[in-house]
C-alpha cells in the first residue's frame, strides 16, 4: 500500500512557523522529549507483511517541479508490491507535503516517525529541509536515505551516521565547471547566483577549492536568492553589470529557468554554467524557452529521456514501460520522473539485501555496502557504491551541453571525490 498526502491533510491546518528560527526551537523541544529507545526485539514499522517507509516532498511551494519525484516513487513501490512486495512484505510508502519549508518539514518528520512509526525515511526533497531534520534522525537512530540533495555535506558519515545522500556533491560539481573555465577561458571573470542556503553555498565552496586565493580576482561579483524572492532578475542585471563574462548558476528549477529567460532578456552572453538538478527540460528548459538556453553547460549524471542516443537504451526502456503503466500520460521529457525511478531501484537493492531483518540497524548496515548497484538511468561508466565510510553514492559526472532541444554530453566521465 502506498500512501501520499498532503501538508493539510485529516483536518490539519498549516501551522505557523517561519523561518530557520522556528524549526530550531521544534528541533530543540523535540529533543526534550524524545521517546525512549526502542528495544532491540522492536522494529518499528515493519509487521510480518508490510514496511512502512516515510517521505516528504515538495508538491506545492517554491521547489515544486520536484513533486514529481516522490509521486514516482509512490508509484514504483505500487509496482513492487504488484510484484509481491519484499521478502514477504509490501511497502507502505507514507509521503508528505512540506512545501520546502524547513518548520514544515519537521513537523512532518515526526509525524513520519511518532506517530506513523515508519522504519525509516526514503528521499526527502531539499538541503534546508534535510538540514532542519538532520539531528533529529539521528538522535532517534532512524535511517534517512539517499536524500533528495547533493549537498556535499551529506557525506558526513562521523557525526551523521544515519543519513546519507546519493546524487554528485554539488561542491565537487562546482569544482568541475571551474577546472573547465581555466581551461577554455584565460581571464575568465566570474559571476555567480546562489540560494541563500547550504544547497547554493556548495558552489562558491567548489570555486573556492580550485581557485584558492585568486577567487577575489576571478570571481568578481556573487548574488545570492531566498526561495521566498518572487524573481531573481534584479539579481541577474547586477552580475551582468559586474562585466562578468561567465556565469554559474546554483539554482532551483523556478529560479534557474527564470535565469536563463532573464540573461536572454538582457542580451547577455556569458558562458553559462547550470547546476545539474535543475536541467529537466520539461520543468526547467521548455518553461525557460528552449532556444534561450542553447550553450548552457552543466554536467549529468544520467541519461537524458530527450537524448536520441537512448532511444532503444534497455534500461530507459525499462523505464518507459514502468511509465506507461503506472503514471500514464506524464511528461515523459522531465527527467525527475526518470531520477526517482533510478533512485528506487536502489532503494529496492537495499531492501532486498536485507533478506527480511528490516531493523533499523540492518538497513543502515545495508545502505552502506552497495556494489555497482542496479540503477538503470545512469550513463555508461557511472556507479552506485558505498561503504561504511563512503555516504557518496555517485562520484562521477559528464559535462554536456544544451543544444535547444536535448543536453548533448561531451568529454570523458570525470570522476569526483567530494570534500
Amino acid at each position: 500500500m502506498t500512501r501520499l498526502t498532503d501538508h493539510n491533510s485529516a483536518g490539519r491546518g498549516p501551522r505557523k512557523l517561519a523561518g530557520s528560527a522556528a524549526a530550531a526551537l521544534l528541533l530543540t523541544a523535540l529533543a526534550s522529549s524524545a521517546a525512549p529507545a526502542v528495544a532491540a526485539e522492536e522494529t518499528p514499522g515493519v509487521t510480518a507483511t508490510e514496511i512502512k517507509i516515510g517521505n516528504t516532498d515538495a508538491y506545492s511551494g517554491p521547489a515544486s517541479a520536484y513533486g514529481v519525484i516522490a509521486k514516482t516513487e509512490s508509484a514504483f513501490f505500487k509496482m513492487v508490491n504488484d510484484q509481491g512486495g519484499v521478502a514477504g512484505h509490501k511497502i507502505n510508502f507514507i509521503s508528505y507535503d512540506d512545501a520546502y519549508s524547513p518548520p514544515k518539514t519537521v513537523e512532518e518528520v515526526r509525524r513520519l516517525i511518532e506517530e506513523d512509526q515508519v522504519d525509516f525515511l526514503f528521499q526527502p526533497l531539499g538541503t534546508p529541509t534535510n538540514t532542519a531534520i538532520e539531528r533529529y534522525t539521528n538522535m532517534k537512530k532512524v535511517p534517512n536515505l539517499f536524500i533528495s540533495t547533493g549537498a556535499d555535506k551529506w557525506g558526513d558519515y562521523k557525526h551523521f551516521p544515519w543519513t546519507m545522500g546519493y546524487q554528485p556533491s554539488y561542491r565537487t560539481e562546482a569544482q568541475i565547471y571551474t577546472k573547465y573555465m581555466l581551461a577554455q577561458i584565460p581571464n575568465a571573470k566570474l559571476a555567480i547566483l546562489y540560494q541563500n542556503d547550504d544547497f547554493g553555498k556548495d558552489y562558491p565552496a567548489g570555486v573556492k577549492d580550485v581557485l584558492g586565493d585568486k577567487y577575489g580576482s576571478v570571481v568578481v561579483k556573487e548574488a545570492t536568492y531566498e526561495t521566498s524572492d518572487a524573481t531573481i532578475d534584479s539579481q541577474i542585471t547586477a552580475l551582468q553589470a559586474s562585466g562578468a563574462d561567465v556565469l554559474l548558476v546554483g539554482a532551483t528549477p523556478k529560479f534557474a529557468a527564470q535565469a536563463i529567460k532573464k540573461v536572454h532578456d538582457l542580451g547577455w552572453h556569458p558562458a553559462f554554467f547550470l547546476t545539474n538538478v535543475s536541467i529537466s527540460v520539461g520543468s526547467v528548459m521548455k518553461p525557460a524557452g528552449a532556444e534561450n538556453g542553447v550553450g548552457i553547460i552543466t554536467s549529468g549524471y544520467m541519461k537524458d529521456p530527450t537524448d536520441p542516443a537512448f532511444k532503444d537504451d534497455t534500461g530507459m526502456n525499462e523505464w518507459r514501460a514502468f511509465m506507461a503503466k503506472y503514471i500514464p500520460g506524464a511528461d515523459l521529457t522531465d527527467g525527475n520522473y526518470s531520477f526517482a525511478y533510478g533512485v528506487s531501484m536502489v532503494m529496492l537493492q537495499v531492501l532486498k539485501q536485507c533478506e527480511g531483518d528490516f531493523s533499523r540497524a540492518n538497513v543502515m548496515k545495508q545502505a552502506t555496502n552497495l556494489h555497482d548497484a542496479y540503477d538503470p538511468v545512469l550513463l555508461p561508466g557511472i556507479t552506485v557504491n558505498t561503504s561504511p565510510t563512503n555516504y557518496h553514492p555517485i562520484k562521477a559526472m559528464q559535462l554536456q551541453k544544451w543544444t535547444g532541444t536535448t543536453w548533448e554530453r561531451f568529454g570523458n566521465v570525470i570522476e569526483g571525490s567530494g570534500s
